[in-house]
């Protein structure tokens, strides 16, 4: 992905403006800097994705949420929330976090995705931990945001290791959401981090989920 401006278009910056402005009450002001796709999204067929913004002031370090898939018709497949955003949260800054959004729009334009499932994550991010991604609502419940007439929603990607993902088909990914967030990894998406405890924890969560 590169940041260069894209050729001035009143239809689209008027989208633009609207979308952006909707997602501040939820994630706050907007970056001035944003992720433009080098191929555009609606050429997803030939190797486009999605553009990408950041939202310094969400949390403590940098949050990337795509920007292209609701308002209009993107193509995409709609889950229980509508038309959705992805956004990935990270400790510092991680441009790679941002790509990895950005081409996965296109896969929702294929597949739904929900909240509560996994998807394999190889070695994308170059790390020697995180293996697969946990999709989750950002918020205890979902988050929506009305755009232009629609209502849509906001979907968070929480990298996660290979033990965590063996656990979480194991037991349930609400038993690991619930123990990333115990040990304060949700929201984020941190390359390189060991797995959390797993081992006391299945007995003690499972009582909670009924399991």
């Amino acid at each position: 992905m590169q940041t260069p401006e894209r050729p001035p278009d009143e239809d689209w910056t008027k989208v633009w403006n609207a979308r952006l402005a909707a997602l501040a009450p939820i994630l706050g002001e907007p970056a001035n800097t944003v992720f433009h796709a080098m191929i555009p999204f609606q050429f997803r067929e030939a190797g486009g994705s999605a553009d990408v913004v950041p939202f310094p002031s969400y949390r403590p370090g940098a949050t990337y949420v795509t920007a292209e898939m609701t308002g209009e018709d993107a193509g995409q497949l709609p889950n229980s929330l509508g038309h959705y955003e992805l956004m990935i949260c990270t400790r510092q800054e991680l441009p790679r976090a941002a790509n990895f959004i950005s081409r996965l729009a296109c896969y929702t334009c294929d597949a739904v995705l929900e909240a509560g499932q996994t998807m394999d994550l190889g070695e994308f991010f170059g790390d020697s931990t995180l293996r697969a991604m946990l999709f989750a609502h950002p918020s205890e419940r979902p988050v929506h945001f009305e755009f232009l007439g629609r209502r849509c929603g906001l979907l968070l990607c929480v990298g996660i290791t290979a033990q965590e993902l063996a656990f979480a088909r194991a037991r349930s990914t609400g038993e690991l959401l619930a123990l990333l967030k115990h040990h304060g990894v949700f929201p984020y998406t941190i390359p390189g981090r060991p797995s959390v405890p797993l081992a006391d924890g299945g007995t003690r969560l499972g009582r909670m989920f009924g399991r």
